[in-house]
């Protein structure tokens, strides 16, 4: 294991990417607890297909941020879960940072979807929500980058 913990990979078997970084990071335990650090994660299932993300006849494409937020915050659950052997989910994680382009159109959209997977702040992870400018990919309006606590 790596002095950083052990990493978790959706998919093992596909080739690394142009960055070098795991879906997920679960640290060695001092305990019977494990912390499991999840990479910035989109709306990108593992089978390469993008929810919320529509091409148009015409070449553009419509993005939706509720669709988009929805499928991370599944994605994350996937993720802590593979990670986890499957004692974990995304109700584990204890903080989460989201990113989105725009707070003004798009805040709303994510807090929605956000709040059917946490339906009050005593269950929800503490959490910042942080407007850039843009993110890795053009089919991105959102990003999650998450940090869970599983007992194993």
């Amino acid at each position: 294991m790596s002095p950083n913990g052990q990493a978790f990979l959706s998919n093992p078997d596909l080739p690394e990417g142009l960055t070098r970084f795991p879906q997920a990071r679960v640290a060695p335990p001092a305990s019977t607890h494990k912390t499991i650090y999840v990479s910035g994660t989109a709306c990108v299932r593992p089978d390469g297909t993008w929810e919320g993300v529509t091409d148009n006849a015409d070449g553009t494409r419509t993005l939706d941020i509720r669709k988009q937020t929805a499928a991370v915050l599944a994605n994350v659950d996937a993720i802590i879960k593979g990670a986890s052997g499957g004692r974990g989910g995304v109700h584990n994680v204890i903080d989460a940072v989201v990113y989105i382009l725009d707070m003004e159109s798009q805040y709303a959209g994510m807090n929605e979807e956000w709040n059917k997977v946490f339906a009050d702040r005593a269950s929800a992870p503490a959490r910042a929500t942080i407007g850039v400018r843009e993110l890795p990919d053009p089919r991105m309006l959102v990003e999650v980058k998450a940090v869970a606590v599983v007992e194993f």
